[in-house]
């Protein structure tokens, strides 16, 4: 099927060549009964190679078949890097015509296939294609190594890194090592103190586009995720199916060193650093270190006093955000540490371990008592 689909396209395009020379014969009064003989006997030769699914033309360096001389000659680009086709406006370089074509419509903001969904438009149909699949909840690409499932080829390319440990991107400043392009982009700005990305409603600034757009349902307060089991919401997906993974008792991701398993890759990530013990963010007023530069900002507070994060309902403040969120549940009455022996709930998860003692304790007598 796919060879009769490309055969054909070359049908197409052999017909528009045979239009353009027909055309250029008529412009310069010049006609020949040979010429248009070849032409006839090319299209039969071709219409024969779609029924027979013949390729007589194969690449040399990769032996990729093709029905068609020009189909090869462009085919070729591939191996030779060859980029004919060169955008105006922005310098930009395209192996195909068709491929420029779509690419000026980033320039000229042309958009004609949109979405009967949601409305959104793309300049592209196959970025439309793949964009339905939010829609349609597809997720055609499987990881083979642990079944998780994704929407966009890219993402599982981005996936199996973690199962595979090579980290090939290395930082030329510091020597830190990562398994994609994208965070050693990210990990540089550590180094610069580069923060483009700003929020237009509180002036916190990110270093990638991805943490400001995050950031931006803080103030939205948007939470569409919600657990069925125990009505906790969120506002990622990818933070509500880790967090099912409690419920569930599914582990996916295990230490290599101690064999500890964790339902989240950033709960192992922060974890394998504990085996690590690297910590290269130093404070330079008391010399403390911390692994990541987040909790050196943290820290800072304490030498400036400053406390950002203000609670609405009684207005005390603090100096880390996660302390805000478990003051909140003071006005809340939210208890989510819930001890499995007697059901006891706890604000704090150091609430529930000093708890859970008591019942070590108590089993701990009543085995003595029976002695």
């Amino acid at each position: 099927l796919m060879k009769l689909k490309e055969a054909s396209q070359d049908m197409n395009e052999m017909e528009e060549k045979n239009q353009d020379e027909k055309c250029h014969d008529f412009m310069t009064g010049e006609t020949s009964v040979s010429s248009s003989q070849t032409h006839k006997t090319d299209s039969r030769n071709l219409q024969m190679r779609v029924h027979t699914g013949e390729s007589s033309l194969t690449c040399q360096q990769c032996g990729k078949s093709f029905s068609r001389k020009g189909t090869l000659k462009v085919h070729m680009r591939i191996h030779t890097g060859e980029n004919p086709f060169i955008c105006s406006q922005c310098g930009k370089r395209f192996r195909q015509k068709t491929t420029l074509d779509t690419h000026l419509k980033v320039h000229t903001g042309e958009k004609p296939h949109t979405c009967q969904q949601c409305g959104k438009s793309f300049s592209r149909k196959g970025s439309l294609k793949i964009h339905l699949r939010v829609h349609t909840g597809e997720k055609p690409f499987i990881c083979t190594q642990c079944g998780r499932r994704f929407r966009y080829k890219e993402s599982l390319r981005a996936h199996m890194t973690i199962h595979s440990e090579e980290k090939p991107f290395i930082c030329s400043q510091c020597g830190k090592r990562f398994r994609q392009r994208k965070y050693l982009k990210a990990h540089l700005t550590d180094h610069n103190g580069e923060k483009p990305h700003t929020c237009q409603q509180c002036g916190k600034s990110f270093t990638v586009k991805g943490n400001l757009k995050t950031h931006m349902k803080v103030h939205t307060e948007e939470k569409p995720f919600i657990c069925s089991q125990c009505g906790k919401s969120f506002r990622h997906k990818e933070s509500f199916n880790n967090h099912m993974r409690i419920h569930s008792g599914e582990n996916l991701f295990i230490c290599h060193q101690c064999k500890r398993s964790f339902t989240d890759i950033n709960h192992l990530k922060n974890h394998v650093k504990n085996h690590t013990a690297v910590k290269p963010y130093i404070c330079r007023q008391c010399e403390k270190s911390f692994t990541y530069r987040a909790n050196l900002e943290d820290h800072m507070r304490i030498h400036t006093g400053e406390k950002p994060f203000t609670c609405p309902q009684c207005g005390k403040s603090f100096t880390v955000k996660g302390t805000l969120k478990i003051h909140i549940r003071v006005h809340t009455g939210e208890k989510p540490y819930k001890c499995l022996e007697c059901e006891e709930c706890f604000t704090h998860h150091t609430e529930l371990k000093r708890h859970l003692q008591t019942h070590v304790t108590t089993e701990t007598n009543q085995t003595i008592f029976n002695k």
